[in-house]
């Protein structure tokens, strides 16, 4: 495959089931089963709306951004932003994105990685150092195997893997559910079931007001949706795969099968947190530790070195894919048209090569201090994306929709809005991150708008379609979009005081 098309998009020939399982496996990793549970021990089941609030950004992605996406004939996010504002533009969203790989996703990758691996194989007692250590020499070893996939050409056959690592995890994850329910039953999955739903069942509540709440009900529809829009619908590691449909039908269908899937996380993601708060009561001071320990407890011997190694796999498979796309955005967007615009291949690949060692080292540094943050790895993921996802969000939905917002408007929101995000955690710590991203989001659009009014492009911008692919839209999105919802619905009237937490 020597087009684009083929080597970004699979020849744009991907239908509905290999698009949404693509889309579930791309998302599930060692950081969301580390970081929900520790969230769940810690709080309550409102960690669960991380999982099950997905679907409704997966619902907007068919039937407001895929459209759209697919009629420009666009094969990358930044590609769209470079056509419609400035090449500049492009390059300033990439350094975001550069920047948060960096400094969020990649050290938390390591971080859970580390976490587990150090329970199961005991490195801490077994070398009598502190987990602050333990994390960093775990993160050190990953981090210096995964660099070595990518300097000798070892990433395509680690990527191959991702359907394997992806579909043990899910596996593994309901089979730890049944244990620790069958456990807290000793012996009995109903007497479980009845453990569970009778005992401590605050735990079971997803509808929580309070700040403190992992996520605050009222931020599902703002704060939250702003969130998962940018992951689901703009974030290009998830959206190339429907970038690749082999027409807008079988696109949508791939992302609303996801939105089943997302759903159905909800019970091997979060939900063994509470159980393990049963078995073992509150006294885990790292709730992130939680998850590894009842891999270790639960799993038998035998099982647990397999799934050691299938955990390893995804770690290792989830921050290679990381690095290789954070380097193809420094090497193509940052260093060739601004550092050497005639640089040959070869220059490109040692350019790329330094570029992931530095990147690599940065991140091994940050993974053990994740120790410390105050609401876990999970948020800590989050609101660190918290600095960019808003006005890369925007920036894409204002485009869609304005013709002479010009590319002054993104410039402008950007710096601005990660200004009164820096701030709002110095000033407004007390309040959830989740309210601020509610509120920066119509701020960064507003600046745009304002903008477009003071500054209008000299030419109108026009969305043009590209006849490649099929735009027809299935017949039954709208139908399924509303029973996704009426399921969304269900899953929190379960997990309420009208439900199982009553």
């Amino acid at each position: 495959m020597q087009s684009s098309d083929g080597y970004f998009l699979g020849g744009r020939s991907l239908t509905a089931l290999y698009i949404g399982s693509s889309l579930l496996l791309t998302n599930l990793s060692t950081e969301q089963m580390v970081g929900l549970n520790g969230q769940s021990y810690a709080g309550s089941m409102t960690a669960m709306s991380w999982e099950a609030s997905a679907p409704l950004a997966l619902i907007f992605l068919a039937l407001v951004f895929l459209p759209r996406y697919l009629k420009t004939g666009i094969t990358t996010i930044p590609d769209f932003l470079e056509q419609r504002f400035d090449q500049r533009t492009r390059q300033i969203v990439s350094v975001l994105l550069i920047i948060g790989y960096a400094v969020s996703f990649l050290p938390t990758v390591l971080y859970s990685g580390a976490l587990v691996l150090n329970q199961v194989f005991r490195i801490t007692e077994t070398f009598g150092i502190s987990t602050f250590m333990a994390v960093f020499l775990i993160s050190l070893i990953i981090g210096v195997t995964s660099c070595c996939y990518i300097f000798f050409g070892g990433l395509k056959a680690a990527a191959s893997a991702d359907a394997i690592y992806g579909i043990g995890l899910i596996f593994g994850g309901f089979f730890i559910v049944i244990l620790g329910i069958l456990t807290v039953g000793q012996g009995s999955f109903g007497g479980g079931v009845a453990q569970l739903t009778a005992l401590h069942t605050e735990k079971l509540n997803s509808i929580d007001i309070s700040n403190s709440a992992d996520v605050p009900w009222p931020t599902i529809l703002t704060g939250l949706l702003v969130n998962n829009l940018f992951y689901w619908a703009v974030n290009q590691a998830i959206v190339q795969r429907a970038l690749g449909a082999k027409n807008l039908a079988e696109g949508q269908k791939g992302a609303l099968l996801a939105g089943f899937f997302k759903l159905i996380g909800v019970f091997y993601l979060v939900v063994p947190g509470v159980i393990a708060f049963h078995l073992y009561g509150g006294g885990i001071e790292n709730a992130d530790s939680v998850y590894p320990r009842l891999i270790v407890d639960l799993l038998p011997a035998s099982l647990t070195g397999v799934f050691a190694a299938i955990l390893f796999g995804a770690i290792l498979s989830s921050f290679n894919g990381s690095l290789n796309s954070t380097i193809t955005l420094f090497t193509l967007d940052i260093y060739k048209p601004l550092c050497k615009p005639h640089a040959d291949e070869a220059e490109l690949v040692k350019t790329g090569r330094i570029f992931v060692a530095v990147l690599g080292l940065v991140s091994i540094v940050i993974a053990p201090f994740i120790l410390y943050a105050p609401s876990g790895l999970y948020s800590y993921l989050q609101e660190m994306f918290g600095f960019f996802n808003v006005p890369i969000l925007a920036a894409v939905v204002v485009g869609f929709f304005t013709k002479k917002v010009p590319a002054l408007a993104v410039k402008i929101a950007i710096p601005a809005h990660i200004v009164l995000y820096g701030l709002s955690k110095i000033y407004l710590g007390h309040i959830h991150f989740l309210y601020i991203l509610a509120v920066l989001f119509p701020f960064s659009v507003a600046v745009m708008l304002l903008t477009g009014k003071l500054y209008p492009r000299e030419t109108d911008y026009k969305l043009d379609h590209n006849p490649q692919v099929d735009v027809t839209p299935w017949k039954h999105v709208k139908l399924v979009s509303c029973i996704i919802l009426i399921l969304v619905a269900a899953t929190y009237l379960l997990f309420s005081p009208w439900g199982i937490a009553g």
